[in-house]
């Protein structure tokens, strides 16, 4: 039973816990456009909520094909909400092809809307079907809503005399109408962002104001059938304060902003565009009055070069991209491992391999991240776990990056990157500074100069007088920093460079638990955006009595010093990944533990549900 079926079914009931709603039509019906101004509304109302962009790689897929349909989830309550829902409540089909590649995930019991002015014979021959669903009683087990939207629509912008195209277009504006009304939203914003986008364009932003009232008054107006009414979802209780909807990639480009102003350094970002990281050099270059600098290479490699350029002149250099740039970026990044220059490189991971699944999310660069280098080529590797904690990532990607002059390699993914969250803004004074010191001082100066504790190299500036220097990918001197070809030195810088990534593992916090207990019966021990799902699992299992903890690793390479002997203190391990079980293997190899993996790569996150039925399975045996 759905959450709207439920509450409706009791007296007086039209109020919420919370909902997971579902927009679905062709890559070209506004969907995305759709949820997000919806998602801005629920924002501001004051739920709490995370959303789910789910859309086809083609630039424009045939229309009505199943390949081609575009979809945005959105999961909002009163209480916390930390993944974009399981099941969906209610769905918003534009056509045939929406219906039945997200049917599957309604619950029995949900509401369905449905422009049937799209469910043409042809349009349900494309999408597999032999007879109308709306008609045939396959439909039965849900509550189904048909409108004629497209009429509509076209009668409401009929005064603004628009070609029949262009009127179609404005549909979803009118679904987003009627689906406000449903949750009792405002429309206000909406309004406001119509008029500011279509500013040159006033018929085309009249035009859409008038679906979106329409598509409302039709709520208000129309005999809808019983149970299809306002419903209340209550503001949630959060923390006072400035917030604001954000994306991971936002988030990361801000925390990137923050990281350059508080080590006291201009940033470089260079990049070559690829789906799904090309959005944090959109937010980056929007924002050069922080001291940024954006440069879209030519390639990949011209990228990574040029931010290493940067890193040797006196800018922190930063890179991004998804798995195949990385490994594009490869040989470049081992030479920034070799010369010892800080260095950010960002990987928005996806589906693989190749081209893969470039618009949906994997977690399969775990492998990559950790070795897929030549030579003993050690990098930090620190992993963002939620759309908002990007932004604390970011900056310790700097720290780590200046305080170790050493490459770093921070791992998003496409969930994350895309889907938005409430962000209580922080106070960036509350965030301890790491203002990097050039070496200026020329009495005894070598490039191979190194800081006892941290095995840091030092940082000097071109152009410095007495600091001339020059360095490269040809092994140096331990001593002077000059070319050398000795065995035994080679064997020291190797070591060096080694020593210098694990003992980063001495300034880096303690593991920690997330939630429960230090020892148990199970540990689910997780990464990544795996977050949300694993929280509310054990979250729901830990309400009926379970034994079980959530540990959350943000430090993968190198591992927290207290990570092997906080596992050990579980009969059980469970890791849920978005791969075939690399955590699994690394864990395995590192501490002995046998830990059991949970798979899924099908470009989807985990559901809550998933993660859960995996728990009970474990304790139960």
């Amino acid at each position: 039973m759905s959450a709207v079926e439920e509450m409706s079914s009791q007296e007086g009931a039209n109020q919420l816990a919370d909902v997971v709603v579902r927009f679905a039509g062709d890559s070209g019906d506004g969907m995305q456009l759709t949820g997000s101004n919806f998602t801005e509304a629920t924002a501001l109302y004051g739920n709490d909520l995370a959303t789910f962009p789910d859309f086809p790689a083609e630039i424009r897929a045939p229309a009505g094909a199943t390949f081609g349909v575009s979809a945005f989830q959105i999961y909002f309550g009163s209480d916390e909400v930390s993944t974009a829902g399981d099941q969906v409540d209610v769905l918003i089909a534009m056509n045939p092809a929406a219906l039945i590649t997200n049917l599957k995930d309604l619950v029995p019991g949900g509401l369905i809307v449905v422009d049937v002015d799209a469910f043409t014979d042809k349009n349900m021959t494309r999408a597999g079907y032999t007879a109308s669903p709306i008609e045939d009683g396959s439909l039965d087990a849900y509550r189904v809503l048909p409108i004629e939207i497209s009429k509509q629509v076209l009668e409401a912008v009929k005064p603004y005399g628009l070609s029949h195209k262009f009127a179609v277009r404005c549909k979803n504006m009118w679904t987003l109408g009627l689906v406000m009304w449903l949750f009792d939203r405002d429309r206000t914003v909406t309004i406001e962002n119509l008029e500011k986008k279509f500013a040159n364009k006033p018929d085309i932003a009249q035009a859409n104001i008038a679906a979106l009232n329409s598509g409302h008054a039709y709520g208000e107006t129309a005999e809808l059938p019983t149970g299809v009414e306002v419903y209340s979802v209550p503001k949630a209780q959060v923390a006072p304060g400035l917030y604001r909807n954000t994306t991971g990639s936002d988030a990361l480009a801000y925390g990137l902003i923050a990281g350059g102003q508080l080590a006291n350094l201009p940033i470089t970002f260079a990049s070559y565009p690829i789906t799904p990281a090309s959005s944090l050099l959109h937010t980056l270059s929007q924002n050069k009055e922080f001291n940024v600098v954006t440069f879209q290479a030519e390639d990949e490699i011209a990228a990574v070069c040029a931010a290493i350029g940067a890193s040797f002149a006196g800018s922190l250099g930063v890179t991004s991209s998804s798995g195949p740039g990385i490994s594009l970026k490869g040989e470049a990044i081992s030479l920034a491992s070799a010369t010892e220059l800080p260095l950010v490189i960002v990987n928005t991971q996806r589906g693989g391999p190749s081209t893969g699944l470039p618009t949906k999310t994997e977690q399969s660069d775990l492998n990559q991240a950790m070795f897929g280098r030549h030579g003993d080529t050690m990098l930090p590797v620190i992993s963002s776990s939620t759309s908002v904690d990007c932004f604390d990532v970011a900056i310790e990607a700097c720290r780590l990056a200046v305080q170790f002059m050493t490459p770093v390699i921070l791992l998003s993914d496409g969930y994350m990157a895309n889907a938005s969250e409430p962000w209580l803004v922080p106070d960036i004074h509350d965030y301890e500074p790491f203002p990097v010191t050039f070496e200026e001082n020329p009495d005894g100066f070598t490039p191979a100069n190194r800081d006892e504790e941290t095995l840091a190299r030092v940082w000097a500036k071109p152009g410095t007088p007495g600091l001339e220097h020059r360095i490269g990918g040809i092994e140096k001197s331990f001593e002077t920093g000059d070319i050398s070809y000795e065995p035994e030195n080679h064997q020291k810088m190797t070591d060096v460079r080694k020593d210098k990534i694990d003992g980063i593992a001495r300034y880096i916090p303690e593991q920690k638990v997330a939630t429960g207990e230090t020892s148990g019966k199970l540990a689910v021990v997780g990464w990544g955006s795996t977050y949300g799902a694993i929280h509310q699992a054990v979250k729901r299992c830990r309400q009926v009595k379970m034994d079980v903890s959530h540990i959350h690793i943000r430090y993968l390479n190198p591992f927290p010093t207290n990570l092997g002997e906080l596992l050990a203190g579980y009969d059980k391990v469970l890791i849920p990944e978005m791969n075939t079980g690399q955590l699994v293997n690394v864990i395995r190899s590192k501490y002995l533990i046998d830990a059991q993996p949970l798979n899924k790569i099908s470009g989807q996150p985990f559901k809550i549900s998933e993660v859960e039925n995996a728990i009970k399975s474990l304790l139960e045996a």
